[in-house]
C-alpha cells in the first residue's frame, strides 16, 4: 500500500502544504488561479499513488501560477 510509504506521506505533505498556501494567497487575494490551483494541489495525493507522479504533477501544479497570469 503507498499510503504507509514514508517517501509518499512526505510529498502528500510538502504538496498539501502548498497548496494551502496557494489557496489562502488566492482567497486573499482575490486570484482565481492560485485558489484553484490551491485546491487542485490539495486534492490530487488522493488520485495518486505513484511517488514519480505524484513530484510530477506536484511540481507542474505548483507551477502554474507562475506561468499564468489571469
Amino acid at each position: 500500500m503507498a499510503a504507509m510509504d514514508p517517501t509518499y506521506l512526505f510529498f502528500v505533505i510538502l504538496f498539501s502544504a502548498a497548496g494551502m498556501a496557494y489557496f489562502m494567497y488566492g482567497k486573499k487575494q482575490s486570484a482565481f488561479v492560485p485558489l484553484l490551483t490551491g485546491l487542485a494541489l490539495m486534492i490530487y495525493p488522493y488520485f495518486v499513488s505513484n511517488n514519480y507522479a505524484l513530484v510530477g504533477v506536484g511540481m507542474l501544479l505548483a507551477a502554474i501560477p507562475y506561468f499564468v497570469r489571469l
